[in-house]
């Protein structure tokens, strides 16, 4: 803040290309957010920044960075500016085959996963000899994941390994990861959305048209969910393994307890909201006003 002017003021980046109704949305519901919690909240897109030379000083108290332009990000941490969800752990969530290792590194329960060996555009993997051995490993049918992806898209259910390969020659070079299917939790997940050491508000996704995934694009449904004192602990630790301020925890019911799917550093909350009655972003503006107070 500054001196002589007790408002605090912070920028709201988003992606300049992505214009759906529901960014919009989220949009909308930050800046309403910030004027409840007396944070003047500046509305900008990633394209904004891009001839910003490397002297440029901003006047603000933060950065709410709502995107993944990762480069960004650490060129706004450079600048000295706190950045709310910061690089680093947006990088370790948007790959997931980075968001495994970070969480494995700290211990966190997730399903059984294998790392696909690293190719190289025009190359791809030969004759997939070693799919015989992640079979043994993880057992037929088996999740194939992109590194990267949203929404449900960019993972596979394969259900043999004539199907892995397939999936395989369709992803290339991208990192990808295999990882056990856990038919108990088949088209249902549990959404838990953290901010700060509190679990806010939670959602449970439920696909009844034999979809796997239970993700509202592939025709899921949301209710409001109350996770147990586990599944809460579970998402808490998942949220410090990879650095982040808030997130939204997906997690899996396995028939001997819930382990975590993935973790979203930008989570849409639009049907959390309206789900639960819980705002994330009232939650996200107070964190962020009380953590830059402190600082």
């Amino acid at each position: 803040m500054t001196r002589g002017d007790t408002t605090m003021k912070g920028i709201l980046i988003t992606n300049a290309f992505m214009r759906q109704g529901s960014f919009a949305r989220m949009r909308e519901l930050f800046e309403q957010a910030a004027q409840r919690a007396g944070v003047s909240l500046i509305p900008r897109v990633n394209t904004d920044f891009m001839l910003m030379p490397p002297s440029a000083h901003l006047k603000v108290d933060f950065v709410l960075f709502y995107d993944k332009d990762i480069r960004l990000a650490a060129r706004l941490e450079a600048m000295g500016l706190p950045v709310f969800n910061g690089a680093k752990a947006i990088a370790l969530c948007d790959d997931k085959t980075l968001t495994y290792l970070a969480l494995q590194r700290a211990g966190v329960r997730q399903p059984d996963t294998v790392l696909c060996p690293q190719t190289f555009p025009g190359l791809g993997y030969g004759d997939m000899d070693f799919l015989e051995g992640v079979g043994a490993a993880l057992s037929w049918p088996m999740v194939i994941k992109e590194g990267c992806g949203s929404f449900g898209e960019q993972v596979y259910l394969a259900q043999d390994e004539a199907q892995a390969r397939d999936i395989l020659h369709r992803i290339g070079a991208k990192p990808a990861l295999f990882q056990r299917f856990i038919a108990y939790s088949a088209g249902r997940d549990r959404r838990l959305f953290v901010v700060g050491d509190r679990v806010i508000a939670a959602i449970e996704r439920r696909n009844e048209h034999g979809d796997f995934r239970a993700n509202i694009e592939h025709g899921g449904v949301a209710s409001a969910y109350f996770p147990t004192a586990q599944e809460s602990a579970l998402a808490l630790a998942a949220c410090r393994a990879l650095g982040l301020d808030f997130g939204g925890v997906d997690l899996l019911e396995a028939e001997d307890g819930p382990v975590v799917c993935e973790v979203n550093s930008n989570a849409h909350f639009a049907g959390l909201l309206s789900a639960t009655g819980v705002n994330p972003a009232d939650h996200i503006m107070q964190y962020i006003r009380r953590t830059v107070c402190e600082e």
